[in-house]
């Protein structure tokens, strides 16, 4: 029988190579996931069993698979599919991680597995392997912050593959499923955009049903999202750009910088030349 690694059994989580785990099962390919919730960036094509189904997976896709299911995997041609494994205990903080925990992500209503694509396999290996290696190196709180981090943006980006026929048979997973889709809005219209009816319209629901559903996620209102990102944005530029206040205030899209210095002091507490 597979036993787990330390890290695993220390922390609740572990991530590693597909080649690494196999070779520590006495090159065996068969396991059980246990009490684990286990995601697979697949970066080459891999074959699987699950619970005796057969799965053909192609690189640039993402597995999700939930507790208490038995895997056969198939041989591979390198080492580039990592397997990131973790407890429910590891992952659980908030309303919001329960949800993709008890999510189609991890129990797939039609199969045992979830498939969804990613882009980039160069920023795959750079974000889950090297930078995870750097912050497990440095400091041990940083590493479960990052781990943390990495598996909910995974599970952010797969969300969004889910069928929205699927996501409205639970408000829950509707809520999650509106609520994600905001946040990817507001990235990219943040500059331009900072009403709640706007990114309401753009979702096609009611300023009052979006609020509700950040509230229900987050614990805060739509608008006190937006203001956050805002803020957000203007200490990033602060700390770690040249540019004046005055640039700042425009690039964020306000076309008056004292209506901007109002609006940081009401929000953050200080006005932008004493956050400098």
């Amino acid at each position: 029988m597979y036993t787990i690694t330390d890290q695993l059994k220390d922390m609740g989580f572990s991530i590693n190579p597909l080649d690494y785990i196999i070779k520590r099962n006495n090159n065996h390919r068969h396991f059980n996931t246990l009490d684990y919730f286990c995601i697979f960036i697949v970066l080459q094509d891999l074959d699987l069993l699950v619970e005796n189904i057969f799965h053909s997976i192609k690189a640039g896709n993402i597995v999700f698979i939930g507790p208490q299911k038995n895997i056969t995997f198939g041989e591979s041609k390198g080492p580039e599919i990592y397997l990131i494994a973790f407890s429910s205990c590891f992952y659980e903080r908030s309303t919001k991680d329960s949800l993709f925990l008890n999510s189609q992500l991890f129990f797939n209503y039609s199969s045992d597995i979830f498939v969804a694509p990613f882009h980039n396999k160069e920023e795959m290996k750079v974000v889950f392997m090297e930078r995870m290696k750097s912050f497990q190196e440095k400091d041990q709180s940083l590493y479960v912050a990052a781990a943390h981090n990495a598996i909910e943006r995974l599970m952010l980006d797969a969300f969004l593959h889910i069928p929205p026929e699927e996501i409205k048979k639970d408000y829950n997973f509707e809520y999650l499923y509106y609520v994600n889709k905001f946040k990817v809005i507001l990235q990219r219209d943040y500059k331009k955009a900072k009403k709640v009816s706007y990114y309401a319209n753009e979702l096609n629901i009611t300023s009052r049903k979006l609020t509700e559903m950040t509230e229900y996620i987050f614990g805060k209102t739509a608008k006190q999202l937006i203001i956050e990102k805002l803020i957000t944005e203007f200490e990033k530029a602060i700390n770690f750009s040249n540019h004046t206040i005055s640039e700042i205030s425009y690039e964020l899209g306000f076309s008056d910088e004292g209506n901007f210095s109002n609006f940081i002091k009401k929000h953050a507490g200080k006005y932008p030349s004493e956050m400098k």
